[in-house]
């Protein structure tokens, strides 16, 4: 069972507008990562299933992070069929992020009030999957489709949650330029996530980088 339902997890994603894309076949690396990005102000962490047995660190990571990190909503990414959502909301995912759109998917989480943000590259994408009952949509990959594709469709469509991911980086005038230009909120992955800061169990590093990038998109939205 989900710990958010799909209303509480937008308003968290909304509230502080980015959400950490992270992956790693360890469990307790990943738990320490997830510890990190919640010390540094994260309320919405996006786990991707990217590797083998992802599900199975993924289950221990839910469970660590519903004592440590209570008010934080795990979500899982990478998802692209309906069959890999159903297992994920089983071991308590809050929200499925895919890099595509697949109907299928809407049925399996509207089902059980959970959130549905997938991958849209236009305009009739992200149309088609707003009439399935997805709330946030995902504009990716970002850094081949530009901020200006944001500003172009929130002019007809206003109403759009739009959250981009691919290519952000947690640097001022990336973030600004996606936030001026009108998404709902940024996801984060390898830029957030330095090779050599996790080698080094550095992690007073990714909460100072999360608090720091928190800082450019409320400043962004002010």
């Amino acid at each position: 069972m989900a710990k958010f339902d799909k209303i509480a997890v937008l308003a968290k994603i909304g509230s502080t507008g980015m959400v950490p894309v992270f992956y790693h076949k360890d469990a307790e690396i990943a738990k320490k990562v997830v510890k990190a990005c919640y010390d540094g102000g994260v309320r919405a962490f996006e786990f991707t299933n990217r590797g083998d047995f992802a599900h199975e660190v993924f289950a221990e990571v839910v469970k660590f992070a519903a004592k440590e990190c209570p008010e934080l909503a795990m979500g899982v990414g990478s998802v692209v069929d309906p069959a890999t959502a159903a297992l994920y909301i089983q071991l308590g995912a809050c929200f499925v992020v895919g890099p595509l759109f697949n109907p299928e998917i809407s049925k399996i989480c509207n089902r059980r009030l959970v959130a549905y943000t997938p991958g849209c590259g236009s305009v009739s994408e992200v149309g088609a999957a707003q009439e399935s009952g997805c709330d946030l949509c995902k504009i990716f990959p970002g850094d081949v489709l530009g901020p200006n594709l944001v500003k172009g469709l929130m002019a007809p469509m206003p109403w759009s949650k739009l959250m981009v991911t691919g290519g952000v980086s947690p640097d001022e005038a990336n973030i600004t330029s996606w936030i001026k230009a009108g998404v709902y909120c940024v996801g984060m992955g390898s830029k957030l996530f330095p090779k050599d800061v996790i080698a080094a169990e550095n992690w007073q590093a990714i909460s100072d980088k999360c608090a720091e990038a928190l800082g450019y998109i409320a400043k962004a939205r002010a």
